[in-house]
């Protein structure tokens, strides 16, 4: 299964990364590797988790175009 992540430094230093497609599902790490690591990690628990309480899977994400002004 592929899902995309967003990711994002923050003022420390840290790189957080998060799962669009499933609320709540984030993770961080010192360098890019490891927050992408982490949030693998941390989206095979999600998921776990959502399957358990019989919860869709994953939420759907579109892409739209907004103007920017």
């Amino acid at each position: 299964m592929k899902l995309l992540i967003t990711l994002e430094r923050d003022e420390t230093g840290m790189i957080i990364a998060e799962c669009p497609t499933l609320p709540g599902c984030v993770s961080q790490g010192s360098t890019e590797a490891a927050a992408i690591e982490n949030v693998r990690e941390a989206i095979k628990g999600c998921l776990s988790a959502r399957r358990a309480n019989s919860l869709p899977l994953y939420l759907e994400v579109r892409e739209i175009e907004v103007e920017v002004a």
